[in-house]
């Protein structure tokens, strides 16, 4: 499994840091934000680290649609199907990437606004 040392969800798949998971499988790790933009705030990484949307390759692809596949049960999980969800991939610090290893927020429980941001 690839990790970067000093990545903090890198250290959250391995048990390092806590984090309130909400999901896990062979794959990926599912855990509520710290900081939520929303009543449900989850985000989906992957076990392995990939940095960012255009670090992945196409062998990464399977990895990326199994995300989204994630990103959906969790939103059904916390009761968000019925009345939508929001996902989203920040790619790169002027799109608000903060943390360096690829994930999909899952954000339900309010209305969201359009266009965000």
């Amino acid at each position: 499994m690839a990790t970067q040392e000093n990545c903090i969800f890198c250290k959250i798949v391995a048990g390092e840091i806590p984090a309130t998971k909400v999901y896990e499988d062979e794959q990926a790790v599912a855990f509520r934000d710290i900081n939520p933009q929303a009543p449900t705030h989850a985000l989906v990484i992957p076990r392995t680290h990939v940095a960012s949307l255009d670090d992945a390759g196409e062998s990464d692809e399977a990895l990326l649609g199994h995300l989204l596949r994630v990103a959906a049960r969790v939103a059904a999980d916390e009761g968000q199907a019925e009345t939508g969800y929001r996902t989203v991939i920040n790619t790169g610090a002027g799109a608000g990437q903060s943390v360096f290893h690829i994930h999909v927020h899952v954000l339900g429980g309010r209305r969201l606004a359009w266009p965000p941001g």
